[in-house]
């Protein structure tokens, strides 16, 4: 996994402030996969890795929804990219009190999150995606890439665990 510096903001500002010094967990990383079913579980551990790792501050609940939204994402780039796209990229990013990862491949097509329909049994990972990021106050969107490919991004705000 490389790190690839200090984090930006899920949606920058613009302006000319002096951004305070980063906290020790702040960066950003990235590492590729190949777009097959074993790096779905491959992803999920590392970013929880991670997470642990770098010692980001965040509840268990927001780890656990994270790390759904990982699932998630990969198990779409697999099911849906692979054939245009035999690697996928994940993305971590931390900042000071938020976390977004986010999930690259090279297919064009951009999916939609689907209605919940309770006769199928798939075809709804988006839609979770999204309700997870809402119930979390977080973000999600996906955009093109230069090479015609997409991201989809889900940005999490960082919730210090509670102390008992």
């Amino acid at each position: 996994m490389e790190n690839h510096g200090r984090g930006a903001a899920p949606r920058p500002e613009g302006g000319d402030r002096r951004e305070p010094d980063p906290l020790p967990y702040e960066g950003v990383w990235r590492f590729t996969a190949p777009a097959v079913d074993a790096s779905v579980p491959q992803a999920r551990h590392a970013v929880r890795d991670l997470l642990h790792r770098q010692g980001v501050p965040a509840a268990d609940d927001m780890v656990h929804g994270l790390l759904l939204i990982v699932s998630e994402l990969v198990t779409n780039a697999v099911k849906h990219a692979a054939l245009l796209s035999p690697t996928l990229a994940v993305e971590v990013a931390v900042g000071a009190d938020w976390v977004r990862v986010s999930v690259e491949d090279n297919h064009p097509y951009r999916p939609t999150a689907l209605e919940a329909d309770h006769g199928r049994t798939g075809g709804r990972g988006l839609l979770l995606v999204r309700e997870v990021a809402a119930e979390a106050g977080g973000m999600v969107d996906m955009e093109h890439t230069a090479g015609g490919g997409k991201v989809i991004w889900v940005a999490l705000p960082l919730k210090p665990a509670r102390l008992p």
